[in-house]
């Protein structure tokens, strides 16, 4: 578990930024760890969420092979491994259908107000959503495309290894994500984001505010590539 102000820290910043702070702490993080295609996010304007991860697979283009019973089993036993700890959570669900964007949509109205109520901030899959108007206010949401159907869309299995849009997450990882997309956030690296931020910050500062200024010209840059290599 990571102490609940540092991740209440971590979502001060945008997952750009995420991924350029875990660069410096990890240079191996450059090629690894974060989504590598693009997810629809239909509420742009929320805030960087950062929680555990809760994994899920799915399937949408065949008929549930459980009966009744047992589909109802196994999604009581999904929604109790979501509402445990470790908290805040956000689930990642992969669709095992092979349609890149999904195919029949798991979420909707129904399902991003229960998992809300259960105390999850949104969802990561490369799935499909739809009921957009009537989402569950807060939730935020990164998806594979927007459709209409549902199809055949059903539970397949949760809290194993998932693979979405390119992101390779492990149930209970900590995951960053916004608009831009998501970022797994090591255990080990957690607490070393705040300090790297902030050098980053300071490094883009001095070349910024030359570039924002009149009278830019390559001399300035120049002169503010030198200054920023002087930051450490």
């Amino acid at each position: 578990m990571i102490d609940a102000a540092l991740i209440e820290k971590l979502k001060t910043y945008d997952t750009p930024t995420i991924c350029n702070a875990l660069e410096i702490v990890d240079a191996a993080r450059r090629l690894t760890g974060f989504t590598t295609r693009p997810l629809v996010c239909p509420f742009p304007n929320l805030p960087p969420i950062v929680g555990y991860a809760k994994t899920a697979t799915i399937r949408t283009t065949h008929a549930h092979e459980l009966d009744a019973k047992a589909q109802r089993s196994q999604r009581i036993a999904y929604y109790e491994y979501i509402a445990d700890k470790p908290a805040p959570s956000i689930i990642v669900i992969q669709d095992l259908d092979g349609h890149e964007v999904g195919f029949g949509a798991f979420w909707g109205e129904v399902m991003s107000a229960v998992h809300k109520g259960l105390g999850l901030l949104g969802v990561v899959t490369d799935g499909c959503i739809r009921d957009i108007e009537q989402w569950a206010p807060g939730f935020q949401a990164l998806a594979g495309s927007i459709m209409p159907s549902h199809a055949h869309v059903h539970l397949h299995d949760f809290g194993k290894e998932v693979r979405v849009a390119g992101m390779l997450v492990r149930s209970g990882e900590l995951v960053h994500a916004d608009r831009h997309g998501a970022v797994t956030i090591p255990a080990n690296l957690a607490g070393k984001i705040p300090a790297a931020c902030d050098l980053l910050a300071r490094k883009e500062a001095v070349i910024l505010e030359m570039a924002r200024a009149p009278g830019f010209n390559v001399a300035k840059l120049r002169e503010a590539l030198a200054k920023q290599d002087e930051i450490h």
